[in-house]
Order: structure tokens, then C-alpha cells, then sequence
């Protein structure tokens, strides 16, 4: 039998713009396989709403190659033992992850290959510029945004641009493979299927998604981004969690357009995602130590019954019911209101950070191992380039703002469909109103907390850490 090599894939489920396929392509015999890893001690587990996204993107990828994607579950080198043992394997090519524990145990079973005389090899698939790639001048990494994508970022190399996917890909098929059902990456409870009503995966859907952007988001994202209501979020970070579109082809495709204040506030956004891996890279216990060390012995509630009603959209808090409601029926939520709902829940309810990033892990179809940390411990405080304890969202403000006409709050909150502007965005305002019996008589909950009163207490707790 002729030698086979393999492409490995993992956050990089697409044929275009894939530097370890393009390598792997090379060969003249191509196992493409994907594995749903036993994890190591310590490692952060993916959330059902993204192994549901896996679900479908690994459905598309095997339509994409033939219906030659193998499948696989158990540690990633027991794996590898079992197809060397049925294959002549002579090479192996995957894009890089960058959990500190994944980074190790891929630099262990690299190791373990070329041992066996096998070539192994990665590439990045995932970033515009790798983590270890933008410091400071002193080689230390930066700790604030603003110059880690100003002086390291934009000031080093441009990222590569986007490759074609390969022209003819040889794989060949293992009878051994599992089937996509048999991995039971969808949960046993219909939110999976409602969910997905809402998204068209897979490298297709990507395409498309960022076409949609370009043409209806773009032009207005800087002011736009901020209302629920508006078409401006561009609504791709699914795809790129999923790795069906590669950072490199989103920033080629939006910097194609004419160099303006969208464009380059878009861009910044790509940004953040980068510096969040950043702070991944250097910090292995990033998803659940706080990057300031202060914050170890801040006085965090213990309480149940308000996450629980937090989790399911019945705070009594409209910006924030809404949010979280649109979070469980769609596995997505606006980004300005995640900046309210992480607020309320941080400082109004005074919960751990690490409740809701747990929450917004297992709920969103985006929940980046990224992402998703840095923005909570931004959120909270205790991270780079936190925001500072002061700042504490008013969610009716908030709304009023950005929710003007109380679109967003009417979609996803059908209790107040039929509410005046007037105390929409505050219900419990209505109080010796004519809509009083209005809110009373509705399903909508009373608020769990008052706004003022929480705020003073955070306030405190805050200044307390010194």
C-alpha cells in the first residue's frame, strides 16, 4: 500500500484558505479525519451549543470532501496508534490550537510522530498573527489593547493573505470511521434543533454570511454595531469559533473596501480577538484564575435563584431578559447587550464571572476558549485592560439608548409587547401610572434587584479591593 498522509482537522472545518490542507493536498493519498478528543486534567470543555455547531460543520465538511471525513472519539495519540497501526502513515498536518494545555499536548504527539519517522507538521490556520509573535519592545507581552494592536500588531507583518483551497484533494476512506451520530455531539433536548433554525453552516453559510455583511452591515458598523435592531454586527464569529471562514479571508474581504472609519473599527474587532489569544497564550489558567490577583478575595455572592433567573431571561430587567432569551432560542447574542447582561450579572447580582462565562460557554454557538474569558474578566474587572469598577451599565439606560423604539425588547420579550414606550425599558416605573395594572396583571416577572441600590453595593465592594 502507497504512503498516506493525514489532515488532521480540529477549528478549521474548510477547504479554502487552509494552510496544513494545502500541505496535506500535496500528497498523492489524503486521510482527512476529525476527533472528538478525550481532554486532558484541566483542560476547558466545548459547550453544547458549539458542539452542535461541530455537528453541523462537520456534516458539510464530509459533503465538502466526498463523504471521506473519518471520525473519531478517545485521546487524540490513541488515535494516531490505531491508524498507524492500518495505514502506512508518512505524514501528518493540522492548524495549531492554542489552549496552553492543547499547545503541550500537541508539541507531545509531535515528538511522538517524528519519533516514528513520520513528518508532522502545523500551521496557523486561526490567527492573523501568532501569540508569541506581537510584544513589547522589552519582549514582554502587552497587558492594554490600544497599543497591542496599534504599535504590535498593525506595525508588524501584514497577516498572510487568504489561500484557494486546493485544486484536487486525493483522499481515500477508512471503513473503521464512525458515523457524525454516533459522536452524539447533539444533546438530547429539542434547544438544538431550535437553535440552528437560525443559521446556514458550514463554509457555504460563511460565505455567505460575510457577503450579507459586507454589503448591508459594513457601511454603518462603527455607529450601527451598538443597536440590537440594526443589520450592522456582521454576525460571522460562529464561523470563526467553527473555523468555516478564517480571520485572514474576513480581513481581506473588508479591507478590499475603501479604508474608512467602519472599516477600521471593524478591523480593531478582529484586534481584540487577537489580543484575547494573546492573553490565552501567556496565561494558562486563564478560563479560571483572574489575571489580577486582587480580585481573589472579592466578596462574590453566593446565589442561586438569581443566576438561575439571570440564565433564563427573568430578572425583571428588560435590556437583560432580553438578551438572554435571544441567547436561548438562538445560540447568539448582540454584542451590546452581552456588555449589559455580563454587567448585571457581575456587579447589579455581584455572581463570579465564572458562572457566566460557564453559562455563555455551553449556550452561545460562538463561545470562543478565547474570546469568551477575556470578555468576562473585561467585564468583571479583573482582566487586561478591564474596565474600570466604576463602570456599571444601567440596562434601562442602556435600552433607552440603543433600543429606542423597543424593537429588540418586544422581540424577544412578548410580556411587554403591548407596554408604552414610556416605561418599557423600566417597567416598575409605572407605579401609580395608568399602565401600572398594565405590568401587573402581565407574566413579566418583578426586578430581582434594584438597579441603584446594587450598583451602591458594588460600588463598595469594588473600592474595597483597594
Amino acid at each position: 500500500m502507497s504512503s498516506v498522509a493525514i489532515m488532521w482537522f480540529r477549528r478549521d472545518l474548510r477547504l479554502a484558505d487552509n494552510p496544513a490542507l494545502v500541505e496535506a493536498a500535496s500528497h498523492d493519498r489524503l486521510l482527512p479525519i476529525w476527533i472528538d478528543e478525550t481532554l486532558d486534567a484541566g483542560a476547558q470543555a466545548a459547550g453544547s451549543a458549539v458542539r452542535v455547531w461541530q455537528h453541523h460543520g462537520l456534516e458539510a465538511l464530509n459533503a465538502a470532501l466526498g463523504g471521506h471525513l473519518a471520525l473519531y472519539n478517545g485521546p487524540a495519540k490513541e488515535v494516531f496508534a490505531g491508524l498507524l497501526t492500518r495505514f502506512d502513515i508518512k505524514a501528518v498536518y493540522w492548524n495549531r490550537c492554542y489552549e496552553p494545555w492543547r499547545m503541550a499536548r500537541d508539541a507531545a504527539l509531535k515528538e511522538w510522530l517524528k519519533a516514528k519517522g513520520i513528518i508532522a507538521q502545523s500551521s496557523n490556520g486561526s490567527l492573523l498573527w501568532e501569540p508569541w509573535e506581537i510584544n513589547k519592545a522589552d519582549g514582554t507581552p502587552y497587558k492594554v489593547f490600544t497599543p497591542y494592536y496599534r504599535k504590535g500588531c498593525l506595525a508588524a507583518l501584514a497577516p498572510r493573505p487568504p489561500l484557494a483551497a486546493p485544486s484536487r484533494i486525493h483522499c481515500i476512506k477508512d471503513q473503521r470511521t464512525q458515523s457524525l451520530p454516533q459522536l452524539n455531539l447533539l444533546p438530547k433536548r429539542p434547544w438544538a434543533n431550535e437553535i440552528m433554525q437560525h443559521w446556514k453552516t458550514g463554509e457555504q453559510g460563511a460565505a455567505a454570511q460575510l457577503e450579507a455583511f459586507l454589503e448591508q452591515g459594513l457601511g454603518d458598523y462603527k455607529t450601527g454595531r451598538d443597536f440590537p435592531s440594526k443589520l450592522n454586527v456582521s454576525r460571522l464569529s460562529p464561523y470563526l469559533q467553527g473555523g468555516e471562514l478564517s480571520p485572514n479571508q474576513i480581513w481581506y474581504a473588508v479591507r478590499d473596501r475603501a479604508l474608512d472609519m467602519n472599516v477600521d473599527h471593524f478591523c480593531s474587532e478582529l484586534g481584540w480577538r487577537e489580543f484575547s489569544y494573546s492573553q490565552l497564550y501567556h496565561n494558562p489558567d486563564f478560563h479560571r484564575q483572574n489575571l489580577q490577583a486582587k480580585f481573589d478575595s472579592f466578596p462574590w455572592r453566593n446565589a442561586p435563584e438569581d443566576l438561575h433567573a439571570w440564565q433564563r431571561g427573568q430578572t425583571g430587567i428588560p435590556m437583560v431578559d432580553a438578551g438572554m432569551r435571544e441567547l436561548w432560542q438562538t445560540g447568539y447574542m448582540h454584542n451590546r447587550v452581552r456588555m449589559v447582561a455580563a454587567s448585571f450579572l457581575v456587579k447589579n447580582l455581584l455572581i463570579d464571572w465564572r458562572h457566566g462565562e460557564a453559562w455563555f460557554r455551553d449556550t452561545l454557538v460562538d463561545a470562543d476558549p478565547a474570546s469568551n474569558v477575556a470578555s468576562w474578566q473585561w467585564v468583571a474587572g479583573c482582566g487586561a485592560d478591564a474596565a474600570p469598577y466604576f463602570r456599571i451599565f444601567n440596562p434601562a439606560t442602556q435600552g433607552k439608548k440603543f433600543d429606542p423604539t423597543g424593537a429588540y425588547i418586544r422581540k424577544w420579550i412578548p410580556e411587554l409587547r403591548t407596554f408604552p414606550d414610556k416605561f418599557l425599558f423600566a417597567p416598575w416605573e409605572a407605579e401609580g401610572h395608568a399602565s401600572a395594572d398594565m405590568f401587573a396583571n402581565s407574566e413579566y416577572p418583578a426586578p430581582i434587584v434594584n438597579l441603584k441600590q446594587s450598583r451602591e453595593r458594588a460600588l463598595a465592594a469594588f473600592k474595597r479591593l483597594g
